[in-house]
């Protein structure tokens, strides 16, 4: 299952409250559920997670010439999801559909599902800073016109089952005040290694998930790991813990929800080494399109 959120938010617009059968199947936390807000990172985190995006199809993200900011179109999660109540973040606003990375002062990259064509490349947005960074805070409601930008143009991009997902997109205009992150260009992620993910799982605000590891790499462009993702996280960067570098790009693994017996929408848990896991497209194999 591709970890993007379009599907759900398409089925949100047409029912007031998803069906919780749309998420039966597989479940996608391993172990603890390891996500943490903004604030309760580590500072080397928090420095990560700075260059992290969210994308957006643009008629959710409106621009307001007045106050010079963009007023960002979310829908309660609990509401929309039928979750049950106890769910972690269930009062959250959510409206990302993918997440990506800045690897370069005008280069965005993330999953290639995420930007199937140009047409869909035109018609989002690309914001900075949809994050909780500060105890008892929420998510901004609007963003700065500094921090919200465009596609113009897929430079590259490929999708395959079971293989290579990625994109790397070019924006409008240089990125000012953030600092391309750093890829892992040796090639030497071994099984075992620890990472860590950053994203919008579910569109919901930036989150932080570590405690994972991988668990075996492909020959075919993408390894598995046991990292804590759900839809909203397509086109996450995955670090490895012990470097910051960038070691891939989250892209596909098991279905995020489980119907509870009351009928509504709870989240499922594997052990730590159960489950699909989750896969993740090694940065190889875009590197030479990275400067």
């Amino acid at each position: 299952m591709n970890k993007t959120l379009k599907s759900i938010l398409a089925l949100a617009v047409m029912s007031p409250l998803l069906s919780a059968a749309a998420f039966a199947g597989s479940r996608t936390v391993y172990g603890r559920d390891d996500r943490v807000e903004l604030f309760e990172a580590s500072w080397q985190e928090r420095q990560l997670a700075d260059s992290v995006v969210s994308m957006w199809e643009s008629k959710n993200v409106l621009e307001d010439r007045r106050t010079g900011s963009f007023s960002l179109n979310t829908m309660n999660i609990g509401e929309t999801l039928a979750l049950c109540p106890g769910e972690r973040f269930r009062e959250q606003g959510i409206g990302a559909f993918c997440t990506g990375a800045l690897v370069g002062e005008d280069l965005i990259m993330t999953a290639g599902h995420c930007v199937p064509a140009q047409a869909a490349c035109d018609g989002m947005k690309i914001v900075f800073g949809y994050a909780i960074a500060a105890p008892g805070a929420s998510a901004p409601a609007s963003i700065g016109a500094a921090d919200v930008y465009s596609c113009k143009r897929i430079l590259t991009r490929a999708e395959t089952n079971n293989g290579p997902d990625y994109a790397l997109i070019r924006l409008d205009r240089k990125v000012s005040g953030r600092r391309p992150l750093g890829i892992n260009r040796t090639g030497n992620l071994k099984e075992g290694s620890k990472v860590l993910v950053i994203g919008h799982p579910i569109g919901l605000p930036l989150k932080i998930a570590g405690s994972a590891a991988v668990r075996y790499v492909s020959p075919r462009g993408y390894f598995v790991t046991d990292l804590d993702t759900f839809g909203g996280n397509s086109g996450s960067p995955v670090f490895n813990a012990a470097t910051g570098l960038i070691e891939g790009i989250l892209v596909r693994g098991g279905r995020d929800f489980v119907t509870a017996p009351e009928g509504c929408t709870t989240l499922g848990v594997n052990s730590q080494t159960g489950g699909r896991g989750e896969d993740v497209t090694s940065i190889s194999v875009l590197g030479s399109y990275i400067p």
